[in-house]
């Protein structure tokens, strides 16, 4: 088979950088005077029995995945999982006062966490028990994971933001800048 000529492969390099299926006035929209059927003919032929197929559906084309193969993509995709408020916040009260036992987050969060809340935090790799405090009854401290690093793109725990940090991207509300002001005010730091 003779490798294609340079209007094929213009026919080729359209369909692969379409965003959907995509019709021959358009490819001749991107192409100019040239038989586009006469391309995507060779197209269809020259990947038919590959990994990926020409296909027509109605009057457009475009590439997809050879029907006997889609149980490959399939076993390989990753189930997305979205974190509650409190998956997060517990996440977060862990990157930021580590080692930390169940008792202090729920002081810090104010509320009593479920089981599955941490559970969830391990199971995705990001937080692992720690140890157990030296204080009487011994409780379990969690830490978080290279993985929880990684997957965030910090190098070590230092490089978590700063209070000044999430102000300066308007990630705390005016509510929550609140109490800090309110204390400067009643210790006394106004220079008046």
């Amino acid at each position: 088979m003779s490798p294609p000529d340079d209007a094929v492969r213009a026919v080729e390099a359209i369909l692969f950088a379409a965003s959907g299926p995509i019709g021959i006035a358009a490819i001749r929209a991107h192409v100019g005077d040239v038989d586009v059927a006469a391309a995507l003919a060779r197209l269809e032929a020259d990947y038919a029995g590959r990994g990926i197929v020409l296909v027509r559906r109605g009057d457009r084309w475009h590439f997809e995945t050879a029907p006997d193969l889609a149980h490959v993509l399939r076993r390989d995709r990753d189930e997305v999982r979205r974190l509650s408020r409190a998956g997060i916040e517990t996440l977060a009260i862990i990157a930021y006062h580590e080692p930390v036992t169940r008792a202090e987050i729920e002081a810090i969060r104010g509320v009593q966490i479920s089981k599955g809340t941490l559970d969830v935090l391990m199971e995705a790799g990001w937080v692992r028990p720690a140890g157990r405090r030296e204080v009487p009854g011994r409780p379990l401290t969690f830490a978080t994971t290279p993985g929880f690093l990684a997957h965030f793109g910090l190098a070590s725990r230092r490089d978590l933001p700063g209070i000044d940090d999430l102000r300066a991207a308007g990630l705390l509300d005016p509510v929550d800048v609140a109490p800090d002001e309110a204390l400067e005010v009643e210790t006394g730091t106004d220079s008046d």
